[in-house]
């Protein structure tokens, strides 16, 4: 199975999340919120898709790819879970140099707020991306999914109701 950077963002979001996502159960075609997020990537910098290229190696795939400057911009819509993001990031910038690409950088873009932050990859997060990978194997390939695990960001996640439905139904 080829590890993505969706693989690395869930990762840091929710294990259960991660599992349900690498095991075929998607519900971001449901989601609002990930509608707005596609939105706001296409709408951002219009400009950019004659100057940048989209690129996929290996399963991942970048918003834009400044290959002059060796640059990876990755556009989100809210900082919220910028640690995330950050890791997303440092494993696209990873695959780029395990394909030969040196020296790129990073750069994560949040257009609705108008900031822009740096990521840069060290020794140390080399070693802790293999870590985060062996890890992320082994969640996925569990057999049963991990249990819930209540935090402040499931209410904006698109796998809220599937999680909850039980509580939910309770609710009523």
């Amino acid at each position: 199975m080829t590890i993505t950077g969706t693989h690395f963002n869930y990762y840091q979001l929710c294990l259960r999340k991660l599992w349900l996502f690498a095991n075929g159960i998607n519900m971001e075609q449901e989601s609002d919120l990930v509608y707005e997020g596609k939105l706001v990537h296409e709408s951002s910098y219009p400009q950019r898709t004659a100057r940048y290229e989209e690129v996929e190696i290996d399963g991942i795939k970048v918003d834009y790819y400044d290959a002059k400057n060796k640059v990876i911009h990755e556009i989100k819509k809210s900082n919220k879970v910028d640690k995330a993001h950050e890791w997303q990031l440092k494993y696209y910038m990873y695959v780029f140099e395990q394909h030969g690409i040196e020296g790129v950088k990073g750069i994560l873009e949040y257009p609705l707020l108008r900031k822009t932050q740096e990521v840069i990859l060290t020794d140390i997060d080399r070693e802790e991306i293999q870590t985060i990978a062996e890890e992320i194997t082994s969640v996925i390939s569990q057999e049963q999914c991990p249990p819930v695990t209540k935090k402040g960001i499931c209410k904006n996640c698109s796998y809220f109701e599937f999680c909850y439905i039980n509580e939910m139904e309770e609710e009523e």
